[in-house]
């Protein structure tokens, strides 16, 4: 009994560190990430340009975002669940996502003509946001109730 409850402790205790590691990211954003759409989503986006980018800088401050947001995220569901496979499994599903998501990103900057800036907005939050670790955990726990 006091093992389990070790256990449950040494998992709080985990769960607690990465969630602090995700709420570092987002505290050191403007030191960590070069994105200057920081800023343009702050204002009325909707009635104002694109800002001016680097785009090779951007793309990289992305991939630098995702990839601590998603080394992160899988350290939190290998805590809940203990299970490397599930693990495994959601980094691919992180990198398929990823690599749909910055096609997208960077056609809506390029390509398209009008103001689609608030669909910019939502696919550029779900790359610098660990948002699909909110969707991964209930989903894996659903599919480990269901085995």
């Amino acid at each position: 009994m006091l093992q389990k409850i070790l256990n449950n402790k040494v998992r709080l205790m985990q769960f607690v560190f990465f969630v602090a590691l995700l709420v570092l990211v987002r505290a050191f954003e403007n030191q960590l990430f070069y994105d200057p759409f920081l800023d343009y989503f702050k204002n009325d986006f909707n009635n104002l340009p694109l800002p001016n980018f680097n785009s090779f800088q951007l793309s990289l401050g992305l991939l630098f975002r995702y990839t601590l947001n998603t080394v992160i995220s899988l350290g939190i569901i290998y805590v809940f669940f203990k299970d490397i496979v599930m693990v495994k499994f959601a980094f691919v599903l992180y990198c398929f996502f990823f690599m749909i998501l910055i096609v997208v990103f960077f056609y809506i900057i390029y390509f398209t003509r009008g103001h689609h800036n608030l669909f910019l907005f939502y696919i550029r939050r779900f790359l610098i946001q660990p948002i699909f670790v909110l969707l991964f955990v209930p989903a894996f726990y659903y599919q480990k109730q269901n085995k």
